[in-house]
């Protein structure tokens, strides 16, 4: 059993900090994690990103394309504090590592490009920790570069993300003449010295930046006294406050998320790295602060059981990540309350499924230092959960609770894949069934009519990495076909159906009657209500009209692509004693809705929202080619000469995008994107969808 038992000196929780590296793409997170292991000495050689030498970007194909695909966890102290930090991806199509990795994560430094400052990823990263309430410090990196403006940083931060931000230091130079930083609580000018900026020499601040070093000093105190009523008394008196109450009451507000402290530098530069170190040690919260933390009771889900972080509690933890291993898969885990030690049974609540756990893990990127145990307010690894997936919770069988799980987006673009010969077949089901136990946004399934296999995922990258990883390190002989867009489709018009299954070839037949409304819904999924009275139909054979209805939805018809909203209202039918059964009244619900989707068709199809970046004298031609490819531009600002434009666009209208971009712009344009939400096809494009939708079935049918 996992153990309550208290056993060996308590962790630390005080000076435990749980946090995420989140940023958008090419923001700079590695690097600054990478700064980050050097200086706490995890590490005695920085690795590059541009070099493909970055501890954390531990994978072939990440190293390949310089961009993070998994997320990584380390462990690391700073001073008096051990830092469990997890880099996660900037790319859009893996946000679900962001998702889940903020999911049990206490804190959070947002990095920001100091030339681009809030671009569209940072504002999907933003949101997913404002969704978990994850408190957060944010980090103006790339000031040495060209462009760099700190001011202007702060000001969308506050524009695009409705945040406030409170500098906690300024640039001292700028661009290229950066020399250092100057903090504002202590006035001093911070030169990092020594090959890696090692060595921090405090100097005087220099007389061109002390009035805009005041100025904002003074800002700083005005937060700080928000925070405190004695420093609101003595800051409206002129009086001078320590530091330390300072830093309390500034604590105060970062935790609460009632501003956001910032931090700036050059992560490449070894500029302000340490400062940033110190922000996350003084200002994020421990385990401790994290109050609302609990769970419901698995048999009641309307019962909020709440979870105290304790070590002698008994124990709970949520697995949030999944890593596949010829020696055992690796779960990582947060434990909430409790403690777990090597060679323990859990209970997996959600699944009704005792396991066990073989080995415990701390985790250095790919490399694993075995400890023996791991305690209420941690994160570690483990090796032995077979049947636990990435948001189900593991606690002891004599306590079960159900924690919070993850949600994640469906995949928005679909591919086949084919083995290459008739001995990979197997080999290949195994591999995507791997795939998808790590990655909760890859899906992949047979069709049944057709006998492809789909797999589909987030966007062309995730897809050309999944694929990439199945041929070159799960060994897979397969080919691939082109990306297709996830069509959706939905009813047009409410519709009022009788139908009827009725059979008999000698004893007993069958005999179901169902008398269903059909609605579209804005709400995903089937909606089933029951307005049988009087018992027309048995309330035995209710679930199973149902399920037939659920099943054709789900599998989706005649053109397979499964159904958006419904509302399937059931309000009569008609049974036989005899022959009537389960079977039967399944049957008839798939024809109900068989016969509501006749002729009653709307086809939606996946859209996403743009950001692109454009220098201004490619302006017309990238806006000719959004138009051209169905693209609604909702708005347009200026950053220096660069032109942003946001909008949506089709799924169907932007593979290949990139290259497009970078032909019309001489490689100087850069595009984000990120899934928005279904819409409906014009209609004279969804009756061409449709023709040629069938001609491929019926094709492959003949296969």
């Amino acid at each position: 059993m996992a153990t309550n038992a208290a056993k060996g000196p308590a962790l630390d929780l005080a000076n435990l900090r749980n946090i995420g590296i989140i940023a958008h793409i090419d923001a700079g997170k590695t690097t600054v994690s990478e700064r980050i292991l050097f200086f706490t000495a995890r590490t005695h050689k920085i690795g590059e990103v541009h070099d493909g030498a970055a501890t954390m970007d531990y994978l072939e194909e990440e190293r390949k394309r310089g961009i993070t695909i998994t997320s990584a966890a380390t462990t690391c102290r700073w001073k008096h504090v051990t830092i469990n930090l997890i880099d996660t991806p900037g790319h859009v199509d893996f946000t679900a590592e962001v998702e889940r990795s903020l999911r049990v994560l206490d804190g959070a430094c947002v990095v920001f490009d100091g030339v681009s400052g809030v671009e569209a990823q940072s504002e999907t990263v933003w949101r997913q920790a404002d969704k978990h309430k994850v408190p957060r410090i944010c980090f103006v990196n790339k000031l040495d570069r060209l462009g760099a403006d700190f001011d202007a940083c702060l000001e969308s931060i506050e524009k695009r993300l409705g945040a406030r931000p409170v500098p906690l230091q300024i640039p001292w130079g700028k661009e290229k003449d950066l020399k250092g930083m100057i903090d504002l609580l202590t006035m001093k000018a911070l030169r990092f010295d020594g090959e890696k900026g090692e060595t921090i020499v405090e100097l005087p601040v220099p007389d061109d930046h002390l009035a805009e070093a005041k100025a904002r000093r003074e800002k700083l105190v005005e937060a700080a006294a928000e925070c405190d009523d004695s420093i609101l008394e003595r800051f409206l008196d002129g009086k001078e406050i320590p530091v330390p109450e300072l830093k309390a009451a500034l604590r105060k507000g970062s935790i609460t998320s009632r501003f956001f402290l910032v931090c700036a530098g050059s992560a490449l530069k070894n500029v302000g790295v340490q400062l940033m170190l110190d922000c996350v040690v003084d200002y994020l919260p421990n385990p401790l602060d994290i109050t609302k933390i609990g769970g419901t009771d698995p048999d009641d889900p309307t019962k909020k059981m709440p979870v105290k972080l304790n070590r002698d509690e008994p124990f709970a933890a949520l697995a949030f990540k999944t890593i596949t291993d010829p020696n055992g898969d690796l779960t990582f885990i947060r434990v909430y309350s409790g403690q777990l030690e090597a060679g323990s049974q859990v209970y997996n609540p959600g699944k009704r499924q005792r396991e066990r756990i073989g080995r415990i893990y701390k985790m250095h990127a790919a490399n694993r230092d075995p400890i023996e145990r791991v305690e209420a307010g941690d994160i570690a690894a483990v090796v032995g959960l077979r049947n636990t997936l990435t948001g189900d919770t593991v606690c002891t069988e004599d306590h079960p609770i159900l924690l919070e799980k993850i949600v994640f987006p469906e995949p928005v673009i679909m591919m086949s894949i084919e083995p290459a010969s008739r001995g990979d077949r197997e080999k290949l089901s195994d591999t995507l069934a791997k795939l998808a136990r790590e990655d909760p946004t890859f899906h992949w399934h047979t069709d049944e009519e057709t006998e492809q296999t789909i797999i589909g995922g987030m966007g062309e990258l995730h897809l050309d990495v999944l694929k990439n990883r199945i041929i070159r390190d799960f060994k897979v002989d397969a080919k691939v076909g082109e990306p297709e867009v996830a069509y959706r489709q939905t009813l047009e018009k409410p519709v009022d159906i009788e139908a009827k299954h009725i059979k008999q070839s000698g004893g007993h037949g069958q005999y179901a009657v169902v008398r269903c409304k059909f609605a579209p819904s804005v709400e995903p999924g089937v909606h089933f209500v029951n307005e049988v009275v009087g018992g027309s139909v048995p309330k035995e054979f209710i679930p199973a009209i149902k399920k037939g209805i659920e099943n054709y939805a789900e599998t989706g018809g005649e053109l397979r692509y499964t159904y958006l909203g419904i509302v399937a209202t059931l309000y009569d039918g008609k049974y036989h004693e005899v022959d009537s059964s389960e079977m039967a009244f399944r049957a008839a619900g798939v024809l109900a809705m068989r016969m509501a989707a006749e002729g009653n068709r709307r086809i939606y199809e996946p859209t996403m929202k743009f950001e692109v970046q454009v220098p201004e004298e490619f302006l017309g031609e990238v806006i000719g080619d959004l138009n051209s490819r169905r693209a609604s531009i909702s708005d347009m600002e200026s950053r220096g000469l660069i032109r942003v434009l946001f909008g949506t666009v089709p799924v169907a209208a932007i593979f290949g995008y990139s290259t497009t971009l970078r032909s019309l712009t001489q490689g100087r344009g850069t595009a984000a994107m990120e899934p928005d939400e279904y819409q409906p096809v014009p209609r004279a494009m969804a009756e061409e969808i449709e023709i040629k939708r069938k001609k491929w079935l019926e094709e492959r049918k003949k296969k």
